[in-house]
C-alpha cells in the first residue's frame, strides 16, 4: 500500500469525475482516495486526506482550481496538483502554472496519458499537453525582443550530442516515456539526460529547456 499514488479528483460534474474514477482506478499503483466539487472541498479534502496527486478541474463555481491550486500550494508538503480543464487558452495555462499546478492536460487527453501524467506528477516532473506546452512556450517569448538564433544556439553547445536530443524532445513537449520510446532508451536514461541538461544549462524545469530549444529554432 505504501506504494500507491493517492490521488484525489476534483471537478464540479460528477460525469467527469465517474470517468477520472474509472480511467485513474483500475491502474496498478493508483488508488482514488476522494473527489471533490469545488476549490474550498478541494482544500478541505487535501487537508483530511493528504493526497499525493490533485486532479484539478480549473473552472468550476464557487472557488475556482486556480483559487484551490494557490491555497493548496500555500500548505506545507503540499500535494502535486495537475490543472485539467476543456480549454487550453494561453490566459488559463498561464495563471495554473504560475498558481503552483506542476502540469495542465485537456479532459479529452487519451487514458494512458493521464495515467503517464499523474505517474509523472506523483515524481515530481511536469507534464503539459502537447498543444498547451506549445501555448506556454509561445506566450513566455511573445512581447520579447529575439535573441539572434545563433546566440540561441551557442547556449546549447555546451550539451553532448544525446543530450541535444533529450532537449529538442523535450521542447515539442513530450513525456520522458514518449523520449524514451523515440530515442530507443529506458525512462531512467532519458531522466539521467534530462538532469544534466538541466545543469549544464542552468535551468530547473521543462519549460526553461523548451523555451532554449525554441529560441535556437530547434522545434
Amino acid at each position: 500500500m505504501a506504494d500507491l499514488i493517492s490521488v484525489l479528483l476534483v471537478d464540479d460534474d460528477a460525469l467527469v469525475r465517474t470517468g477520472l474514477r474509472l480511467i485513474l482506478g483500475g491502474n496498478s499503483g493508483i488508488q482514488i482516495v476522494g473527489e471533490a466539487t469545488d476549490g474550498e472541498e478541494a482544500l478541505a479534502a487535501v487537508h483530511q486526506l493528504h493526497p499525493d496527486v490533485v486532479l484539478m478541474d480549473i473552472r468550476m463555481p464557487n472557488r475556482d482550481g486556480l483559487w484551490a491550486t494557490a491555497a493548496i500550494n500555500q500548505l506545507p508538503d503540499p500535494p502535486k496538483i495537475v490543472a485539467l480543464t476543456t480549454f487550453d487558452s494561453d490566459d488559463l495555462v498561464l495563471k495554473a502554472l504560475a498558481a503552483g499546478a506542476i502540469g495542465f492536460l485537456l479532459k479529452d487527453t487519451p487514458p494512458p496519458r493521464m495515467v503517464e501524467a499523474v505517474r509523472a506528477a506523483a515524481a515530481g516532473e511536469p507534464t503539459l499537453s502537447p498543444s498547451v506546452a506549445a501555448k506556454v512556450i509561445a506566450a513566455a517569448t511573445r512581447n520579447v525582443a529575439d535573441d539572434p538564433r545563433a546566440a540561441a544556439k551557442a547556449t546549447l553547445d555546451v550539451l553532448a550530442e544525446r543530450e541535444l536530443d533529450v532537449a529538442i524532445a523535450i521542447g515539442r513537449g513530450l513525456s520522458n516515456a514518449e523520449i524514451a520510446a523515440e530515442l530507443y532508451m529506458s525512462v531512467a536514461t532519458v531522466k539521467a539526460y534530462a538532469t544534466r541538461v538541466f545543469t549544464k544549462l542552468g535551468v530547473d524545469n521543462r519549460t526553461q529547456v523548451a523555451l532554449r530549444v525554441r529560441d535556437a529554432g530547434l522545434v
